[in-house]
């Protein structure tokens, strides 16, 4: 049944609907004033600056990397700028064909293929990375004519780090690569990302890694304002990159490339420095490499053949690799004799050849010996037996105990990545290194050989240098250093690094001037008179021989012995004799008697140093003289 509604009821009812219609209404009004207050009023700036970031983009310049020269201003390491190729794999459809199709206007080899898809399984944001560096002039217009082409491959100028000089001092250099993940870890842990926006490539060894904050410099930014599809309209404002610091380094690039010269094609190393400072003059090891191959990626075969080559030429021997040091040990020996009260100057020795202990017959390498032996005379004719007495004498803890101070078997802490500690034996020591227990007892035949530079002695050439440079410089032993100053490439000015004197050993002048004196009889009558005849001035060395095997009683003969397992030739010189300006350690691995192979290479390198002198054929092809007039 129809129910009928007079014309009030229904006024009143649709009165009650538009009262809640405009309630409704005036809610969702109200929602929508108090959505507009929270958004414009309360989140003003986190939309404000939204708004400005989608209409400014941030644009990186990346900072010209500082220069590495030598003491004498040639560079060593500089940069210049090149076009180089490159493609978001992201906004390519079909990367194998882009490629093909590029192939035909720019040379595109296999090696560039593998290192693109290297460079693609390193990247995380597969941002743009390059297919080809160093474009030539005729490539780069070839390709902007044809650009239409190609989304997402663009042409991009790039600085590119350069190495003049090839692989001359190249494990001191180092070199720079791209950045991986491990670095990219590091400069987060460093809290530095924002310098790094844009850069691609970081120092990954030598200088180029320990002084990687002067040399990278400061990252600039372009404001540019951009529309909807993300293309700029406008420049908005400028900060400009800070170019890296230069690094302007102790060494004497003709030094270093005179001693590379004169390894030839031996394996080895050589360390010079200035023992009134620690300033490192040459830091040699041989083999070397180009970091040249680094610079834009490595080639896999480049690598591979590097990484297994026996002769090891990644490898920086000089600060690194640990010999053990052989008769250049003795005059520590006869120095720690003295200051320990164990020896006497003119207190004398008979050497029959031989010392007997503990049932073992330890042989000197004169049939018969050296007769009477005083101080002075062992380290002259390098006397083996004294120094056998002596070591028993003295005791293992004695020696480590002199030894440590002058630096043997610790870190110098070289501003260099990737040193060595070497090996100073003790009872500690041995203790630590073993794990067995009846490995870990000290016998005191170990003792014996230890006294002439045998047994667990293991040394670096820079210990080496340093210890000798700590004695020639009356016990004050400075930490080395190869930069010498760091130069602000905008204002010029210098921030020297100052030397740095680690610690002054209490020795006796009369016990320093003994040492010295014996190690200039060595160079005059003993074993390197030979190598240092008719030089015009006065030099203090040593030499020394140091087994690679137990000969296990039998008699050393180096033509039947293969030639990784011949004798390493050290030898440890230090000129003027009357004020030392130069000490140097050098090693041949597997180069026989130190007279024979490692003393006529510290000669070359102190004719140099202490002359002028170059020798034949090196002034004909000198890189340095070139790289200078340049």
């Amino acid at each position: 049944m129809t129910v009928m509604r007079t014309p009030e009821q229904e006024l009143a009812r649709f009165r009650g609907r538009l009262a809640v219609a405009g309630v409704v209404a005036l809610l969702c009004f109200g929602l929508l004033a108090a959505r507009f207050f929270y958004l414009q009023v309360m989140r003003y700036d986190y939309y404000s600056t939204r708004a400005e970031d989608n209409r400014i983009s941030l644009v990186p310049i990346v900072p010209n990397r500082g220069l590495i020269t030598d003491r004498h201003g040639t560079v060593l390491a500089r940069n210049y700028s090149a076009y180089t190729l490159e493609i978001t794999p992201s906004r390519v459809a079909d990367l194998d064909a882009t490629i093909e199709e590029l192939s035909t206007l720019v040379d595109i080899q296999p090696k560039d293929r593998r290192r693109l898809k290297k460079l693609m399984d390193e990247s995380k944001s597969f941002e743009s990375l390059p297919i080809r560096n160093r474009l030539s002039d005729e490539e780069v217009a070839r390709f902007i004519a044809q650009r239409y082409r190609f989304p997402g491959v663009e042409l991009k100028a790039r600085l590119f780090r350069d190495y003049p000089m090839g692989s001359f001092a190249s494990h001191v250099i180092g070199y720079i690569g791209r950045i991986n993940d491990r670095d990219l870890e590091r400069i987060e842990e460093s809290d530095d990302s924002a310098n790094y926006r844009g850069t691609d490539h970081i120092g990954k060894s030598g200088l180029e890694k320990s002084y990687e904050r002067d040399l990278h410099g400061i990252t600039g930014f372009e404001e540019v304002e951009v529309d909807s599809g993300g293309r700029a309209v406008r420049l908005l404002r400028r900060t400009p990159a800070i170019p890296g610091n230069n690094v302007v380094l102790t060494l004497d690039l003709k030094l270093q490339e005179i001693v590379e010269k004169a390894f030839g094609n031996r394996r080895g190393a050589l360390v010079a420095i200035e023992p009134s400072t620690g300033g490192v003059l040459a830091l040699v090891s041989t083999p070397s490499f180009d970091p040249n191959l680094f610079v834009d990626g490595i080639a896999p075969q480049d690598w591979d053949q590097l990484n297994t080559d026996q002769d090891k030429p990644l490898l920086n021997r000089a600060i690194y690799s640990a010999y053990p040091p052989g008769s250049t040990f003795k005059p520590f020996m006869a120095l720690g004799a003295l200051t320990t009260g164990k020896r006497t100057p003119g207190q004398t020795l008979a050497d029959p050849g031989y010392f007997n202990y503990g049932g073992h017959r330890f042989m000197d390498d004169k049939v018969g010996g050296h007769g009477g032996v005083d101080m002075y005379k062992s380290i002259v004719v390098s006397c083996n037996t004294y120094y056998y007495v002596l070591a028993n004498d003295m005791g293992i803890e004695s020696i480590a105990n002199f030894m440590r101070p002058l630096g043997f078997g610790q870190r110098s802490g070289i501003d260099l990545p990737g040193e060595a500690e070497g090996v100073l034996p003790s009872p500690e020591w041995k203790k630590r290194r073993f794990k067995r227990p009846e490995q870990q007892k000290w016998f005191g035949g170990e003792t014996i050989s230890v006294g002439i530079g045998q047994g667990y002695n293991a040394y670096t050439p820079l210990q080496m240098a340093q210890a000798l440079g700590a004695v020639v410089n009356n016990g004050v032993l400075y930490r080395p250093h190869i930069a010498r100053h760091v130069v602000d490439a905008k204002t010029g000015e210098k921030r020297t690094i100052e030397p740095e004197p680690l610690r002054t050993i209490p020795f006796k002048q009369s016990h320093i001037d003994l040492i010295k004196r014996a190690m200039v009889g060595v160079n005059k009558a003993g074993t390197g008179s030979r190598a240092f005849a008719g030089a015009p001035y006065e030099v203090g060395g040593k030499t020394g021989t140091a087994q690679v095997y137990s000969l296990k009683g039998g008699k050393y003969v180096e033509g039947r012995v293969a030639e990784r397992l011949r004798d390493h030739s050290w030898f440890i010189a230090f000129a003027p004799a009357d004020k030392p300006v130069i000490a140097l350690a050098v090693l041949v691995e597997n180069g026989g008697f130190g007279a024979q192979s490692a003393a006529p290479i510290a000669r070359q390198a102190l004719d140099y140093y202490l002359l002028g002198k170059v020798p034949a054929g090196i002034a004909a092809e000198d890189p340095a003289a070139e790289e200078s007039a340049e």
